[in-house]
Order: C-alpha cells, then sequence, then structure tokens
C-alpha cells in the first residue's frame, strides 16, 4: 500500500502546486486510518483553498476522480480533506481537548 500512497501523494503535491498562488505555505499529510484505507489531508493559504476546490467543487471534484481512478487498481480506499491553516489549527485544538 505505500506504493500506491507514494504514487497518490506525488501526484496531489504535483496537481496542487500547479493551481495555487502560495505553494510554499502548502502542507500535505497522508495517514494509512486502516486496511486498504488512507487520508489525504491537504492544508492550504486560506486564499488557496477556494481555488484548488474550484467553482461548484469541480477541480477537487477531478482531482479525486483521477486519484480513485489509481487507488482503485490497488483495491486502496482514500479520502481527500483540503483545509486552511486556520480549520486546521481549529481541528487540532479540538482534538486536544477531546483528549483531555
Amino acid at each position: 500500500m505505500q506504493h500506491v500512497a507514494n504514487q497518490l501523494r506525488s501526484f496531489l503535491q504535483y496537481y496542487a502546486v500547479q493551481l495555487i498562488e502560495h505553494p510554499d505555505q502548502a502542507q500535505l499529510r497522508v495517514a494509512e486510518v486502516g486496511p486498504n484505507r488512507l487520508r489525504f489531508r491537504l492544508i492550504l493559504d486560506s486564499s488557496d483553498v477556494a481555488l484548488l476546490i474550484g467553482r461548484n467543487g469541480f477541480t477537487a471534484s477531478s482531482i479525486r476522480s483521477v486519484m480513485k481512478a489509481a487507488a482503485d487498481r490497488e483495491n486502496v480506499q482514500f479520502t481527500l480533506q483540503i483545509h486552511s491553516h486556520e480549520e486546521e489549527a481549529e481541528r487540532a485544538a479540538r482534538e486536544d481537548s477531546a483528549a483531555s
């Protein structure tokens, strides 16, 4: 599964950088969340989130479709979450408070 994760990571990194204005602030986190399940979390500058999601979500949907085609060949499921740095900080704070 590591091979598929690396392929999907490379694809996502390449295309996301082409579509956003602040690639230096982009972070990609990949987690294995179960057998044959991956979670990709793309954390961007808040102005880049809308660019990557696109009008009516079409850009993000297209990216997910290509990733799904590659993942399906290896029977791997994945999720792709696109967040701003602020949203990610709020999510982390909620997780920290829930763990306490």
